[in-house]
């Protein structure tokens, strides 16, 4: 049987086989000072309606509830800079989408080489199990810790080699700690604010804390229900997510176009918004099955739709505004009141006065105010 320093070297040789672009090790043991930053995050409201980052606050600061026994971790980084795929012909191709959702769910792709890492720890005699970004892990401390990168002044871990465009992806396993040496990347980021000056929304903190609440990444895929008003102008041209703090890191910049396991989908890239609209939830669902699209589901993919419309004003998506105020729910035609507004056409606006939910009613009222 292989010894701990052999399992984790095979372990690490076979991520980077698998696709990994870098690797590295890390204690399992959480910091209790890292605990009580989350605590506090929580505790400030930061994490906006994420109630569910609350309820896995223990099992975040205690990963042997996952993994009993968990001693050491394998943290994986696979790079998603790639560039953009070319913009396919036809349909209403406006907005930006970002970068990691190019490509069909990185979550998708990234478990079938966790399983496979677990299976060969199994084969070594070692536990494991493996998580993206859905369970209960901080990744980014995690990956600090194996020096994959530092928390950069955006929140993001940011990497000399890869960037801040990289996905991480995590191996809990009960080999041993090793308990030595430094225990984090150094800070690279300098005197340079240049992802908290281009944030669009002020969303990114003085203490690199991020405000969840106004951040166009959390606002156009977690948010449901109406955008807030105070926020519509600001999201401009973004779809789907926000790359501007990650587009902006002179790491970034540095490291170029990278990409080697992930390889992007023009129709992800850049998709079609009238795919969003005449179509039930179902066929949604069916036509963007593997695709991060799915997770504001239709009537929210809509809703973003009908602000870059609004924001841009591109003759182009003048049907999207009609058939979003004719939309079945009720979140899509207060999107297209708004988006209405913005090009002027306040007899439609007028219509939606007469809407038969109040939440419509009150935009189109406020709307109207607001232009008198």
């Amino acid at each position: 049987m292989m010894n701990t320093e052999q399992s984790a070297e095979t372990l690490s040789a076979l991520a980077l086989d698998l696709g990994a672009d870098v690797v590295g090790w890390a204690d399992a043991q959480v910091p209790t000072t890292a605990v009580d930053e989350y605590t506090l995050w929580l505790a400030e409201g930061r994490h906006a309606r994420m109630d569910y980052l609350e309820r896995q606050l223990p099992r975040r600061a205690d990963l042997g509830t996952s993994l009993p026994g968990a001693g050491r971790v394998l943290v994986l980084g696979i790079s998603h800079a790639y560039a953009p795929p070319p913009r396919p012909a036809g349909g209403i191709r406006l907005g930006r989408v970002a970068r990691y959702a190019w490509t069909p769910d990185y979550h998708d792709q990234l478990q079938p080489v966790l399983d496979r890492l677990s299976a060969e720890a199994a084969a070594l005699g070692v536990q494991a199990r493996g998580y993206v970004d859905h369970g209960p892990v901080m990744e980014r401390l995690l990956g600090a810790r194996a020096f994959l990168g530092w928390r950069g002044k955006s929140g993001m871990l940011v990497s000399t080699q890869l960037g801040a465009f990289f996905t991480l992806a995590v191996l809990l396993t009960d080999l041993p700690p090793a308990g030595e040496g430094p225990t984090a990347h150094p800070d690279r980021c300098g005197r340079c604010f240049r992802c908290a000056q281009s944030c669009p929304t002020g969303a990114i903190g003085p203490d690199r804390k991020i405000d969840a609440g106004r951040c166009l990444s959390y606002l156009t895929i977690e948010h449901r229900g109406p955008l807030p008003w105070e926020r519509r102008r600001e999201l401009g041209e973004w779809l789907f997510g926000c790359d501007i703090c990650c587009e902006v890191c002179p790491w970034s910049v540095k490291a170029g176009t990278l990409a080697r396991l992930f390889q992007p989908r023009p129709e992800l890239a850049h998709p079609d918004l009238s795919r969003f609209f005449g179509v039930s939830e179902r066929q949604f669902t069916r036509e963007w099955a593997g695709s991060a699209l799915l997770r504001p589901r239709r009537k929210g993919m809509a809703r973003n739709a009908l602000n870059v419309v609004g924001n841009l004003r591109d003759p182009q998506g003048w049907p999207l505004l009609l058939a979003g105020a004719e939309d079945p729910a009720w979140e899509v035609r207060e999107a297209a009141a708004w988006a209405l507004a913005q090009w002027g056409e306040w007899t439609a606006v007028e219509r939606l006065r007469g809407d038969e939910h109040p939440d419509v009613r009150a935009a189109a009222e406020r709307l109207l105010l607001e232009r008198a």
